[in-house]
């Protein structure tokens, strides 16, 4: 069976849908807006936010294997259906004035539609690139994390011109668009499919491209040790990571006395560092190995902890703080890669459902441990300490990775040997 579509077409339509839904991480320029025209106070604005990011590690999880079942199509389908709706229907909830509609919407449908949107282009992804996954995955991972940068300023002007409620009936048409149109495009490759490079250089011995571990379901990769160490991994560095993105700007304030003006400037360009992470982290995953690239977001994590309450240089705490990020976006754009190198494509997006547990968890813990530790002991530094412990602990569990990655390589050659003996 011959390929029809091009696989940088599809990347293009994972992107376009990646867009649409990282738009969500824009809510913070509505807050202040929909909190002063409706009278809700900005808690109540911000529950919204609240359960739409706690649905969407979750529903990721829950609809894993739907998104499996049904192929990415459908998925992103689904996912434009419930995503645009939860956006429209914000602004139907502000013209009606109901505080548990505008929860319902923004935060029920847009978190199930972000869920399962974030997973459905990538298993596809993964399939179109076994030459590039990192590459690939980091692109549409990169859509996601520059959504926001697009949205805020968008809305915004909506805002301002149009109006809240017909701001959100606008945004949640063209994500609707958007997504529909990303799905229109995207299909997973034939079976066994591989660029014309990629088999040249196979059937030539210029390059070795180095197997899946093993092919296992969603059910089989949960019982293994490798997938638990995986998960381990992705909530340290994923809470490592919100927690800096939470509270960058006072602690900048506080510790090294940046300006609020300035601290302001600096969280503009985590943004930077995060969606720059993510494209970054991941080409250089396709030659450095997956599981090398997480043990040096963790040694450099370990060095940023560690230095962060000990230095009073302005442009040295910013640096930090940048990597930090860089390495919370890298994570997320190198997982559905590594999935693919452990556990093979068969069930890559229900794996990686599972795995997304995780940004759901670090969303909670990584603000609260920063703020009961903050005001438990008035002052940032042992912040910064606890989280050198838990990076450690991610670092070993790294180390403990990469032991366990070898020790199934044999097994799976011996195995293979076996194999061949018997049918010899």
């Amino acid at each position: 069976m011959k390929a029809t579509k091009n696989r940088w077409f599809i990347a293009l339509s994972a992107i376009a849908i990646h867009l649409s839904i990282g738009g969500a991480y824009a809510y913070s320029v509505y807050t202040t807006p929909v909190s002063e025209q409706m009278g809700w106070t900005p808690t109540q604005v911000t529950i919204a936010f609240t359960i739409m990011m706690a649905l969407a590690g979750s529903s990721a999880a829950m609809f894993g294997k739907f998104v499996e079942k049904a192929g990415p199509r459908k998925s992103a389908m689904v996912s434009a259906v419930l995503f645009g709706l939860g956006q429209a229907g914000s602004g139907l909830a502000i013209a009606s004035d109901s505080l548990i509609f505008f929860l319902l919407t923004y935060g029920l449908a847009s978190g199930l539609g972000l869920g399962i949107g974030y997973i459905s282009p990538v298993s596809t992804l993964v399939k179109w690139f076994p030459d590039r996954r990192g590459l690939a995955t980091g692109l549409a991972v990169l859509g996601f994390g520059t959504g926001a940068l697009i949205t805020a300023p968008v809305a915004d002007q909506l805002m301002s011109t149009v109006g809240i409620s017909n701001a959100f009936y606008i945004l949640g048409t063209a994500y609707f668009v958007f997504i529909m149109l990303g799905a229109s495009y995207i299909a997973p490759p034939p079976e066994g499919w591989m660029p014309a490079s990629m088999k040249k250089n196979i059937a030539s011995g210029k390059k070795v491209f180095k197997k899946d571990l093993q092919q296992l379901s969603s059910r089989e990769a949960v019982k293994t040790r490798r997938f638990w160490l995986l998960w381990g991994m992705m909530l340290i560095n994923t809470t490592a990571g919100i927690m800096m993105i939470s509270v960058a700007s006072p602690m900048a304030q506080e510790v090294v006395g940046l300006s609020a003006a300035s601290a302001a400037a600096m969280v503009g360009i985590m943004g930077i560092f995060n969606g720059g992470g993510r494209i970054g982290w991941a080409a250089a995953s396709d030659y450095l190995g997956r599981s090398n690239v997480f043990l040096i977001f963790f040694i450099i994590q370990l060095v940023a902890f560690f230095t962060l309450p000990l230095t009073t240089n302005v442009i040295l705490f910013q640096l930090f703080i940048f990597l930090v990020v860089s390495c919370y976006g890298g994570g997320f754009s190198n997982l559905p890669a590594f999935i693919g190198d452990l556990f093979g494509t068969k069930q890559l997006g229900s794996i990686h459902g599972y795995l997304l547990t995780t940004w759901s968890l670090g969303g909670v813990f990584g603000p609260m441990l920063v703020t009961q530790i903050r005001e438990r002991t008035d002052g940032y530094t042992a912040v910064f300490y606890v989280f050198f412990a838990l990076i450690t602990l991610a670092f070993i569990l790294s180390l403990l990775m990469k032991r366990d990655i070898k020790k199934t390589e044999k097994e799976v050659q011996e195995q293979q040997r076996r194999e061949e003996a018997v049918n010899y």
